[in-house]
């Protein structure tokens, strides 16, 4: 089978030639773009065989967001500003102020030239009384088109190799990203209908997005990301029900109301809020991490809920870059037998992240062609 006629047979929940796998953000693609900027690790010359390996044998899922063309403009930006500066050891700083009433919110964020991520060194709410300001802050409508053009060229380069994955947030994961994470589960825990009122506001623009982007772009798949934010050990799945359940149903409807394979992205516990993800409607599921990193095995997962969701799993990211390459393939090999076992919708073998440093480890490297090597050995 052509990889993307094996990935869009594995969302439909028909027979596939073999189990897809794919590297998640390593994609072969995106990673030989910008190539000048100084903060894309992937110009290290150590990642050049793992992007080709992608390219040339992975089953290619990119991952895109869709922005709006005449959207009417976001009123609080009058009242932001924002400040750029890079330090001496090349880290770049971003300064946002928003002016809320008679308080000041303030976020920073630091990227480093050698790690792929940007750490926010502190977050805009630090307090119950930031949160009712920012609540009071004017409201954004909505408005405008989705602008497809980013999607439909990347397919285009893509072709027979892969799909493109929409990529959103949820409700939860930008109302929880404003604060400290020991902040966020405070006022969620103690808050709970203003933390509702924060929830409501980002769903009000949130919402139609989903649903003018999924009429947009029918028939793709799609990476709804946040529910973690309220998974125990953080919060109960009571508060997930009220929190995410409540929130992602209607964007999962809206997904699959024009044909669209909405997935659900859920790092650490989920064994204890497995019946309330699938009662978002949900048709796949991420990353499913094993113990000790997760609390539940892919098996039991594949049992209970194969039937509905397409699974995305199980391997660990941090065993992909410290385990022997020998010791990695006991784990990929059993990920592939409970992930196909029994009747199910279907599976697709994928770490639950990447190495994010500029120098990718030879042991990574090697993790990465066991997992094809294995895979094109069944």
């Amino acid at each position: 089978m052509k990889r993307k006629e094996r990935l869009m047979a594995t969302l439909r929940g028909e027979p596939v030639d073999r189990p897809a796998v794919c590297f998640y953000e390593i994609n072969g693609l995106d990673e030989l773009k910008n190539a000048d900027d100084p903060y894309n690790i992937y110009t290290h010359p150590s990642w050049r065989p793992l992007i080709e390996l992608a390219a040339e044998k992975s089953d290619r899922i990119l991952m895109r967001g869709v922005p709006f063309r005449d959207a009417p403009p976001d009123p609080v930006e009058e009242l932001t500003t924002r400040q750029t500066w890079v330090d001496d050891a090349g880290s770049l700083f971003t300064r946002t102020t928003i002016k809320a009433g008679k308080r000041t919110l303030i976020e920073l964020t630091r990227r480093d030239r050698d790690v792929n991520t940007v750490w926010i060194i502190e977050h805009l709410l630090k307090d119950v009384e930031d949160l009712k300001a920012y609540l009071d802050l004017p409201l954004a409508e909505f408005g405008g088109t989705p602008n497809t053009d980013g999607v439909l060229q990347a397919e285009a380069e893509l072709g027979d190799t892969g799909i493109v994955m929409i990529d959103t947030a949820d409700p939860i994961c930008i109302a929880a990203s404003l604060f400290h994470m020991q902040d966020y589960t405070v006022i969620a825990w103690t808050e709970t209908e203003l933390f509702r009122r924060l929830l409501d506001r980002i769903a009000a623009l949130l919402l139609p997005r989903t649903e003018a982007v999924a009429q947009a772009l029918p028939g793709r798949l799609w990476r709804v990301v946040g529910p973690e934010y309220a998974s125990p050990p953080y919060l109960s799945p009571a508060l997930f029900r009220q929190f995410v359940v409540a929130y992602d149903r209607p964007m999962v409807d809206s997904i699959q109301r024009y044909g669209g394979f909405a997935r659900i992205h859920c790092h650490g516990n989920i064994r204890h809020i497995l019946d309330d993800i699938a009662s978002t409607g949900c048709v796949g599921l991420d990353p499913i991490e094993p113990p000790p990193q997760g609390d539940v095995e892919l098996k039991y997962v594949r049992e209970r809920y194969g039937l509905q969701m397409v699974l995305f799993g199980n391997l660990e990211a941090s065993d992909i870059e410290t385990l022997p390459a020998a010791e990695f393939e006991v784990k990929i090999r059993r990920a592939i037998v409970e992930g196909t076992a029994g009747e199910g919708r279907g599976f697709v073998l994928q770490p639950s992240a990447c190495p994010y440093g500029r120098v990718l480890s030879t042991t990574a490297l090697h993790n990465y062609f066991k997992m094809i090597e294995v895979i094109e050995g069944l």
